[in-house]
């Protein structure tokens, strides 16, 4: 019927349609239109935190397949900022204007292609870090100790370099940063001294940088380290002899060496006016090798050493000047079996000592005493004392260094064997922190022998009678410290060396 042919032929209709729908699905396909188009992803650098000033790069990496060539267009906080046939967008240099939420999307150049949206990745800009320098384990060393600088750029520690400088006064009481020289090997944030030496005493700063070009911080917090000599070659003589003082008060500080030379000034570091001469304060003159204050302030509290004409530094003392009460308590280290007396003064009533307590490392240790006396000091004495008074208030804290008594040690020179009519010396050595004049003592066969100033005893020519065992140990000149006894040694001595005669015509035959 007619009406049948019509359903037939509207049937084939539909038929068609979704042949030819398939067919055409299945062509887009063959030509990639069903393909999963790719994502764009960000990435920044230097670092997504960055500062002020910084070049800072953002790439668009799309892994577009058989497309080579790509429209790149960039969104901030979700708005469109830039299009560019480049794949990278610099700020050169950044502000904290360009911050935000960074995204980009690709189109195929000359084609129908496109990539997905990127996610937002955050680029945070800060204002011009300052480095941060800090010193391991202390700041107070003796010679041989190990030590670290540590510098840091904190809330970022991405790509940095590390340049370490130290702090230098002119004539004219100017500052300068003086590279140094092996600065290179601190370039990844620690500077590491395996054994300290008094040529490192000094005041530090560092500072880092990053990118191309060079991005620089600020230069960092200062940071003073004090080494002192086993034996060094001056003294620092303060007068009155204690580490703490009052204000409104005279001071002396000189510095001494065997030879009396004045070829010595006294150079300080405080925390309010840094490093400089002792004598650039008001009150404060320097003759020759002492620095004499008229009337000490609360701002002279600080680091004091004796420092030659060529730069090097020895013997630093912390001097705290303080007003009210102080605790006394000796400038220089004591020495193991030693007795420490300690004694807590007021500014303002005389005299000066008052009846208080005594405190160790924040423990009370002895109370309602005028003085606190230890009658033999040992290692386990060592900390930070302060005295209290319950009106009057409480002392600064002062460190207290304990040093182990030093062992003398004899050598003999050219052997402990020689042969008579022979020049042989015998040397005493000792390592006594802050002894700069020993009194020698030798023993022969233990028994007294001779005393010398001298380092050194020399027997020219030695003889058959000078053998024996021998020791030393040494006395402070014009003080209280000693050392060990050394070891004994053995000199031996032999008759006349015999010259040794080879006899031509024997060597001859056994040719």
């Amino acid at each position: 019927s007619k009406d049948c042919g019509f359903e037939t032929l509207l049937n084939l209709h539909v038929l068609f349609i979704i042949l030819y729908s398939t067919l055409f699905f299945i062509v887009n396909c063959c030509c990639c239109y069903c393909t999963e188009r790719p994502k764009a992803k960000v990435s920044i650098k230097p670092a997504q935190h960055v500062f002020r000033g910084e070049t800072v790069t953002l790439r668009c990496d799309i892994d577009g397949e058989g497309v080579t060539s790509w429209q790149y267009r960039w969104y901030k906080d979700g708005a469109f900022y830039n299009s560019s046939e480049l794949q990278e967008h610099t700020f050169s240099p950044v502000t904290e204007s360009d911050a935000g939420e960074h995204s980009c999307y690709g189109a195929e150049r000359g084609g129908s292609r496109s990539s997905k949206h990127s996610d937002e990745v955050t680029l945070t800009v800060s204002d011009r870090p300052q480095a941060v320098l800090s010193v391991s384990p202390q700041k107070w060393l003796t010679e041989g100790d190990p030590v670290s600088l540590i510098c840091e750029v904190h809330g970022n520690s991405t790509g940095w370099t590390f340049s370490w400088y130290t702090l230098i006064v002119s004539p004219d009481n100017k500052y300068h940063f003086q590279l140094l020289s092996d600065s290179s090997r601190g370039a990844g944030g620690n500077y590491t001294v395996s054994s300290a030496a008094l040529k490192h005493t000094g005041v530090y700063v560092c500072r880092a940088e990053r990118g191309e070009p060079a991005y620089n911080t600020t230069y960092s917090n200062t940071q003073p380290v004090w080494v002192t000599g086993v034996s060094p070659q001056v003294s620092l003589i303060i007068s009155p002899s204690r580490s703490q003082h009052f204000t409104s008060v005279s001071l002396s500080l000189n510095c001494e060496d065997q030879s009396n030379s004045d070829r010595w000034r006294v150079k300080r570091y405080t925390e309010s006016l840094g490093l400089e001469d002792c004598s650039s304060s008001l009150w404060v003159s320097q003759t020759g090798s002492t620095c004499t204050f008229n009337f000490t302030t609360r701002s002279d509290t600080g680091v004091y050493w004796c420092q030659s004409e060529s730069g090097e530094k020895y013997h630093p003392v912390n001097i705290t000047v303080y007003s009210g009460v102080i605790l006394e308590s000796p400038v220089h280290p004591v020495t193991e079996g030693d007795t420490l007396t300690l004694r807590c003064l007021y500014q303002f009533t005389t005299p000066p000592n008052l009846r208080a307590d005594f405190y160790k490392d924040e423990s009370l240790i002895q109370n309602q005493t005028t003085e606190m006396i230890i009658s033999t000091v040992s290692k386990s004495h060592e900390g930070f004392y302060y005295c209290k008074h319950s009106e009057r208030g409480e002392s600064p804290k002062s460190w207290i260094s304990v040093r182990e008594t030093p062992k003398a040690k004899v050598s003999i020179k050219p052997a402990q064997h020689v042969f008579r009519g022979e020049t042989v010396t015998l040397r005493c050595d000792i390592d006594g922190e802050g002894v700069t004049s020993w009194q020698y003592s030798w023993y022969k066969d233990g028994s007294f022998y001779t005393y010398s100033e001298l380092q050194e005893h020399t027997f020219i020519p030695v003889t058959e009678s000078d053998g024996g065992k021998y020791s030393c140990y040494g006395a402070e000149r014009g003080g209280s410290r000693s050392s060990y006894m050394s070891d004994e040694v053995t000199l031996t001595v032999s008759g006349e060396f015999e010259h040794l005669v080879i006899h031509t015509h024997a060597f001859n035959m056994l040719l």
